[in-house]
């Protein structure tokens, strides 16, 4: 349904129209003069037909931006995606990598202060061995999950 051009237009119309109008002189279509002028007549404006007029020989939508595809055509077929409870992008490699350097930080924490003389409980073994037994059993039995 079209507006009635009569109809009294209202501030947030008016702003709307401010806002088209310098998105249009940043895009090149009018000048800072003819900004100047159509802000003025903008804001002047008492209807929603002299807001048309102030905009009417200006697309109403940038006519170059193309809407992105939703769906586009692709040349090969999808990969299927394995289910793990592995974050997402994440390789075995790399979970054992990660395991393998906080476990070395760890050891090495505790044999510094082994040979500082203070010798503790080896409770390394807590963050190493359980982490490292859920690893080999991701390993083992992880990809056959479906």
């Amino acid at each position: 349904m079209a507006l009635d051009p009569d109809i009294r237009a209202s501030d947030a119309e008016r702003d709307h129209v401010a806002t088209t109008l310098r998105e249009h002189c940043a895009l090149g279509r009018i000048t800072m003069d003819e900004l100047q002028e159509r802000l003025d007549a903008a804001y002047a404006a008492r209807t929603v037909g002299e807001l048309q007029d102030v905009t009417s020989d200006l697309p109403e939508a940038d006519l170059y931006e193309r809407p992105v595809p939703a769906v586009q055509q692709s040349s090969h077929a999808p990969v299927a995606k394995e289910k793990s409870r592995a974050p997402a992008g994440t390789t075995a490699g790399q979970m054992w990598g990660t395991w393998a350097v906080v476990s070395g930080i760890n050891l090495t924490v505790w044999l510094i202060l082994a040979l500082a003389g203070t010798l503790v409980y080896p409770w390394w073994i807590w963050v190493a061995g359980p982490w490292g037994a859920i690893l080999v059993l991701t390993t083992i039995f992880g990809s056959r999950r479906s």
